[in-house]
């Protein structure tokens, strides 16, 4: 007989439930302690976090936050150098301070992401003079004032002299990413000739109007918004006519005396070295230890580690694939003639355009605004977790909206103060055809970038970093799955715009292709370009200024079909797992309740996520 265990089946009994109390208690004891040491982790992050933020105002300002309000970040590579400094320090005090056994899962996921983040950027370091300062895609000479315009707000005198502030900091930024562009040209490191002009178009409409040109009928970009600021706090009352006129003055000496003269500078210097950039566009292959820079680039972007030839191919079964299902969708609309043809139908079509005035804009923007309401009402059957930001839809800034150029989301503020932003642009409409709109606006606002990026922030549980980073793999393969969502979702009912939906994933295909295309395997851009228009229904205007994107941002593009792709595959694990009790609000919560995480630490908070519901 065990002498430990009573004797008599009353006995028997009690034992054994005293046994079970005390595994539970020792359960519930375990799992206090992991939970207070992943709270203490939490406070680590966020203090760490808090470090890292305070070497970025500007992104102080993103957050919504009027700390360090009149400075701009140090621009620098010994600034660049510097955060990354920080990190890996801040890595190491991690390792020394916390048992990773005894975190909670979601715990070991932010402290795994945490480490993640030192890695990659470790890995840049070799390569960060190929970063290219200034392309069609922005650089300071765009962003700065952007920055200024919509992200910095003015609610009293005070914050106002900040913005003066930033504008002269503006310079001193602008001046450093010049240093950089001429320091990666004498390493033979430079951007291909489209991007000098276009640079040197933006960078001079900047500095066109009031108070630059004497004269001038139209005010610059940055004195028509100071003067807008100045007004609003005088209608306010905030401030007199007086200060008002002081104001104006100063932010006229700041805009002549420190950022006239930089963006002079730049200007300068591009045309002096354009000569020197390659008339025919090469890919990042071409450049000094290229092939180990695009493979980094594709690591950096699609977060896992799948080669070039890898993306390349799978982008042609994919294009093939679609290219299918497109052809069973014309063969219903009984269009008589090949895909190739239905495409030039699509591209050239009037019926498929606004007319290029007011009217065609403001009718582009409505119906985007239409879409767009539809959609939120469906949310309910499909996410559990729902975002309260708000959303506005508006036409980007005159000096920044080029032809052709994509639309993009920016990202509101946790505290309601700035909400979310789907920008277009509208210059020309003859590139923006009516059966990409729909599509379109799913992928940047409700259910891609806009649903994601405010749920994200509003994660008010978990650590600061993982609610504010952003991965492209996981966004815009988000952005990328929520237009397929949207079908499901009852959207699509026009079959153009479904043939819409499906032109858009070809295009994200065709990207593998054209990527992987310029940047391993050596294509021209011309190359590139006819790729493009054989398989999209892209106008040309538009397929060039794609390529040239491409060209400036290598690996950037294959993020969102190789993003799509992991979550699809993670969604069918789910299913195949779970069957009748896979629950699709469940797991889009599972997906985006965590942040925006690498893949390879998404695919593990959905196993855990799986292995939960399997035991309920």
């Amino acid at each position: 007989m065990n002498p430990l265990r009573p004797a008599g089946s009353a006995g028997i009994v009690t034992w054994i439930l005293g046994l079970v109390f005390s595994m539970l208690t020792a359960a519930a004891d375990s799992n206090d302690s992991a939970a207070a040491e992943t709270a203490r982790l939490n406070d680590w992050l966020n203090a760490r976090y808090e470090e890292e933020l305070q070497l970025s105002p500007t992104q102080l300002t993103s957050l919504g936050r009027k700390t360090r309000y009149g400075e701009i970040d140090d621009f620098s590579e010994a600034g660049e150098l510097a955060q990354y400094q920080l990190l890996e320090q801040s890595v190491a005090e991690l390792q020394r301070q916390f048992d990773y056994a005894k975190l909670t899962p979601e715990g070991r996921i932010s402290y795994d992401f945490w480490v993640y983040r030192q890695q990659v950027l470790g890995r840049s370091l070799p390569f960060l003079r190929h970063r290219y300062q200034f392309t069609t895609e922005g650089g300071a000479h765009s962003d700065l004032p952007e920055f200024l315009i919509n992200l910095h707000t003015v609610d009293s005198e005070q914050e106002m002299r900040d913005y003066i502030s930033r504008i002269k900091a503006s310079a001193r930024a602008l001046r450093q990413s010049l240093e950089r562009a001429q320091l990666a040209a004498r390493d033979g490191i430079r951007p291909p000739r489209f991007a000098y002009e276009s640079v040197i178009e933006i960078a001079g409409k900047i500095i066109t109007g009031v108070p630059f040109t004497p004269g001038a009928a139209t005010d610059s970009p940055l004195w028509a918004d100071a003067n807008s600021k100045i007004s609003s706090l005088l209608a306010r009352g905030i401030i007199t006519p007086a200060a008002a006129q002081v104001l104006r003055d100063q932010t006229a000496a700041a805009l002549e005396d420190s950022l006239l003269p930089a963006y002079q500078d730049l200007i300068g210097w591009l045309q002096a070295d354009l000569p020197n950039a390659a008339a025919d566009a090469t890919g990042a292959a071409a450049l000094p230890n290229g092939a180990a820079y695009y493979n980094y680039c594709l690591a950096d972007y699609t977060t896992t580690d799948v080669s070039a030839d890898e993306i390349h191919e799978l982008g042609l079964v994919e294009v093939a694939r679609i290219r299918g299902e497109m052809k069973a969708l014309i063969r219903a609309l009984d269009f008589n003639g090949t895909l190739e043809e239905f495409f030039r139908f699509v591209r050239t079509d009037p019926r498929f355009y606004f007319s290029n005035d007011a009217s065609g804009r403001q009718a582009y923007l409505d119906l985007s605004r239409q879409y767009i309401d539809a959609m939120t009402t469906r949310l309910p059957g499909y996410f559990g977790i729902l975002p309260r930001e708000g959303l506005v839809v508006k036409r980007v800034e005159p000096f920044m909206e080029q032809d052709g150029m994509a639309p993009f989301y920016k990202e509101g503020t946790a505290d309601g103060s700035r909400p979310g932003t789907y920008y277009l642009h509208l210059s020309d409409m003859s590139a923006l055809n009516i059966t990409d709109l729909e599509t379109t606006a799913y992928h940047e606002t409700i259910p891609g970038h806009h649903l994601q990026g405010a749920i994200a922030l509003e994660a008010s549980e978990l650590p600061l970093f993982r609610r504010d980073i952003w991965y492209s793999a996981y966004a815009e393969g988000w952005a990328l799955y929520a237009e397929e969502l949207a079908r499901e979702m009852g959207a699509f009912q026009d079959p153009y715009s479904d043939f819409g939906r499906l032109a858009s994933e070809l295009f994200r295909a065709v990207r593998l292709v054209v990527d992987t295309g310029l940047h391993a395997r050596g294509w021209s851009e011309q190359q590139a370009v006819d790729y493009m228009l054989a398989n999209t229904t892209l106008p040309e205007v538009t397929v060039r200024s794609e390529v040239r994107r491409y060209l400036s941002l290598p690996g950037q593009a294959t993020s969102y079909k190789i993003g799509m792709l992991k979550l699809l595959e993670l969604r069918n694990r789910a299913q195949a797992a779970l069957g009748d009790r896979f629950d699709i609000r469940g797991f889009h919560d599972a997906v985006l309740g965590g942040g925006s995480l690498p893949m390879r630490i998404l695919e593990r908070r959905v196993d855990g996520w799986i292995a939960g519901q399997a035991t309920k």
